[in-house]
């Protein structure tokens, strides 16, 4: 399968989409999101695929949203983006197979909150995680408001989402927000075993266990939340606040 945003590929068990817009440190668009459910969608019909590996290509996970590309966008163009982007938060939220998410590099933003929607985070150490949205007047999505605070708590998640500072990856394994913390050129072996440890067990079994956590955790008003983080990210995105940080960014982006 080819494809302009990912690279998809399957080996022994084991499927890795990996995000593959390197030099704008795969920043993600709406042509990504697509991509990214297509690769999904062949995982999950694949029976001889156990467990599936996400990552970026180059120097990071994701940056999060393109600003560059959400600069201009009209408010319809811009639902339709966040409409596909939750699409894909859905369904690796409730995918049924279990996921590993390999955090290089930053993972900021939506490429920040994909990594949240995996089952597993496994981070380099010298990562660089967080939730710059506040910074540039929008809002979190895929599902972040209740993940984040699920694995962390409403205070550190606060925190976090207030300050938009990042935190590197030994901090995020000390307060939980990932799984692990190992040295960046150990990062896809650690996860490569783990994958393949998963993958050994009943298929089946890990496909009923996740149902279940997931009723756990209140599946139904996990709706109601998305479809406020469709709103929210909307209506900070409409201010004049908007625009004038994005030409900050920009400035910046010049100056560095």
């Amino acid at each position: 399968m080819d494809f302009e945003c990912i690279i998809y590929e399957k080996d022994q068990g084991i499927a890795t989409i990996k995000l593959n817009r390197p030099k704008v440190l795969n920043a993600m668009n709406k042509q990504l999101w697509l991509d990214f459910q297509t690769a999904l969608d062949d995982v999950k019909n694949d029976p001889q695929i156990k467990a599936l590996i996400v990552t970026g290509e180059g120097r990071a996970f994701s940056t999060g949203a393109d600003l560059k590309e959400s600069k201009n966008r009209s408010l319809e163009d811009y639902r339709d983006y966040l409409e596909e982007l939750q699409a894909a938060s859905r369904q690796i939220i409730r995918f049924e197979k279990p996921t590993i998410a390999a955090i290089n590099g930053y993972a900021l933003g939506s490429g920040y909150e994909l990594a949240l929607a995996c089952d597993i985070r496994i981070a380099a150490e010298d990562a660089q995680i967080g939730s710059p949205e506040a910074k540039v007047t929008s809002s979190v999505t895929g599902g972040a408001m209740r993940l984040v605070q699920d694995l962390i708590g409403p205070g550190k998640a606060k925190e976090l989402l207030f300050t938009g500072d990042y935190i590197d990856g030994r901090e995020a394994e000390r307060i939980g927000l990932v799984n692990k913390a190992v040295p960046s050129e150990q990062l896809m072996t650690s996860v490569r075993e783990m994958a393949e440890k998963i993958a050994a067990n009943s298929a089946f079994s890990i496909k009923m266990i996740k149902k279940g956590l997931l009723m756990a955790r209140g599946e139904v008003s996990m709706e109601a939340l998305m479809e406020y983080e469709v709103e929210a990210c909307l209506a900070c995105v409409s201010t004049k606040e908007r625009q004038d940080s994005l030409q900050t960014f920009e400035e910046r982006k010049r100056k560095e």
